[in-house]
């Protein structure tokens, strides 16, 4: 089985491409989704991040929220450290066993979006390397269109490595600047023809 890790910078794709690549058949994760698990109530991270942060990071109903730990980790180079180096071991924990479940399934692929991929070391965990990109201007525009603040935007572009760094480490970069149909096809010339 080949696994793949999609990267890219926040707003360049990786969502619609994990789409694309699910209707077309491909197993996708997403760690992000994986970084919300392992925050649920009952969940070891949450209780880390409770006796590290205090109560104060927590909904009513005891689940996490979210836009308070942003709002720390945003601001604090330390947080956003602790908060990497607790969840992360976490999340990577649970797309390897999911990797080892799809080759038991029999699985040719599979994919797992990473937006910190090489921020975090985990290049190597992965056959092929593919880096969504999107020029800063359409990259802005994305984000505004999500409801984030310009100040937001660059706070989060800022904790990111620099787009061209990720494209020079990845096998593959998809240029996102076009249309939908655009990335499909070369996603299409990556995944169905390929030797």
């Amino acid at each position: 089985m080949r696994a793949y890790a999609i990267t890219g910078g926040i707003g360049m794709g990786k969502s619609a491409a994990a789409e694309w690549l699910k209707d077309h058949g491909i197993p996708v994760i997403d760690s992000d989704d994986l970084a919300r698990d392992v925050v649920r109530p009952g969940e070891p991270g949450l209780r880390k991040l409770v006796d590290h942060f205090g109560e104060g990071i927590l909904c009513p109903d005891g689940t996490l929220d979210r836009p308070s730990v942003a709002k720390i980790v945003f601001q604090d180079t330390a947080a956003r450290r602790f908060l990497e180096q607790t969840l992360h071991p976490l999340i990577r924990e649970r797309w390897l066993q999911w990797k080892q479940q799809c080759e038991k399934n029999g699985e040719a692929v599979c994919v797992v979006i990473i937006p910190l991929l090489f921020e975090i070391g985990m290049g190597s965990d992965f056959d092929t390397v593919i880096c969504l990109t999107t020029t800063p201007e359409i990259q802005r525009q994305r984000l505004l269109k999500r409801g984030m603040s310009e100040e937001d935007i660059h706070r989060r572009i800022m904790n990111q490595w620099p787009i061209e760094e990720k494209m020079r480490r990845s096998q593959f970069v998809v240029d996102n600047n076009g249309t939908p149909q655009e990335m499909a096809k070369q996603l299409e010339n990556i995944f169905f023809k390929e030797d």
